[in-house]
């Protein structure tokens, strides 16, 4: 079974996720600003969710994890928690 490590940021809405994209863009360090925008409880950690396997996550937010290229910052993606900006760190 694959595993993957990711970190994400957790907002209400599609405009703050692409707010904070374009900040992570203009060179801002992704885990400052999940500490001080995720409604996630992974902020303290930098958004960081650890190890995981497919089906633990919702399925919107596993087709990135699992399908995406690993190190870049994904979304706004919409799931029933909010919007995400997610991170694959690595997967194997």
């Amino acid at each position: 079974m694959p595993l993957a490590s990711a970190r994400h940021i957790l907002v209400k809405t599609k405009e703050e996720a692409e707010t904070i994209k374009h900040q992570i863009a203009d060179g801002s360090d992704f885990a400052t600003l999940a500490k001080k925008h995720s409604t996630c409880n992974s902020a303290k950690n930098g958004g960081d969710l650890g190890e995981f396997g497919p089906g633990k996550m919702v399925k919107a937010f596993d087709n990135v994890v699992f399908k995406k290229p690993v190190l870049t910052v994904h979304g706004p993606v919409k799931t029933k928690f909010g919007y995400h900006l997610i991170q694959t760190i690595y997967r194997t």
